[in-house]
């Protein structure tokens, strides 16, 4: 089910990190409630890239971005958006599962108390069981929740962290190589849950594994040296790609 519909458009954008610039003039459409997968050579510029959705970049001094992205219509980069309420809208799983060292319970209760999105103890308990069960993680923890999250396996602290990040109801979930810690049945559970959770919401994955790319996104962009090469849907791009480039990293000629 292709969506026609673009939650975040990015226009012109460059990023430079000092003198050495990292991306260059990108435009990729990403449209809502949908899987976008970024695929390329390391160092080409997708985690870069995810980072500039959730202004992660500013946290570093000597990175400047200049260019358009808009979500919904609206610009982010522009001195006036409140970040934090942008970071709230915008989930992010990182490649190494990142619990917090505390109980799983607090994992998922951190960041709607920090929001004010629950007004009393079960509301909260409601919030966290929610998204535990969004997280395929509610059966396997709910007789533990106050046990650390960073006693769990490999595969369910990512689900925990996944969990963690639409416990905030955010509309779009940026996802760092989320498996490549990851044995394959962990692995096969988080892209289960990735097909399940695009129905609520828009995500975008950067992703070493090219089947994997096949396996759980509608549209799949290719980045070289820091360009968007070609961005289609994603059975366009693995069966029969516009660009002489795409072809070659697809068919594993460079990368």
């Amino acid at each position: 089910m292709i969506s026609n519909n673009i939650k975040i458009k990015t226009q012109d954008l460059n990023v430079y990190y000092g003198e050495k610039q990292a991306l260059f003039n990108v435009n990729l459409d990403i449209h809502s409630k949908e899987v976008t997968a970024l695929i390329g050579p390391s160092g080409c510029g997708k985690s870069t890239f995810i980072r500039c959705i959730n202004r992660m970049n500013d946290v570093i001094d000597i990175c400047k971005i200049d260019g358009s992205i808009k979500i919904d219509d609206k610009e982010i980069i522009d001195n006036n958006v409140d970040v934090v309420r942008l970071r709230e809208s915008i989930g992010m799983v990182f490649q190494k599962p990142n619990p917090f060292p505390k109980s799983i319970y607090d994992n998922i209760s951190y960041g709607p108390s920090i929001h004010g999105l629950a007004d009393n103890k079960s509301d909260m308990d409601k919030i966290v069981e929610n998204s535990l069960k969004k997280a395929a993680l509610w059966e396997e923890v709910k007789d533990r929740l106050d046990e650390p999250g960073t006693g769990l396996s490999g595969g369910q602290q990512q689900r925990l962290c996944i969990a963690r990040a639409i416990s905030v109801n955010p509309e779009v979930i940026l996802m760092d190589e989320p498996c490549s810690a990851l044995d394959p049945i962990a692995t096969a559970k988080i892209e289960e849950l990735i097909d399940e959770l695009k129905k609520s919401y828009t995500i975008v994955i950067v992703t070493h594994s090219m089947s994997q790319a096949v396996r759980v996104s509608q549209r799949t962009g290719f980045f070289h040296l820091g360009k968007i090469i070609e961005v289609d849907t994603t059975e366009k791009i693995f069966k029969n790609p516009g660009n002489q480039m795409t072809q070659d990293y697809i068919t594993g000629r460079f990368g």
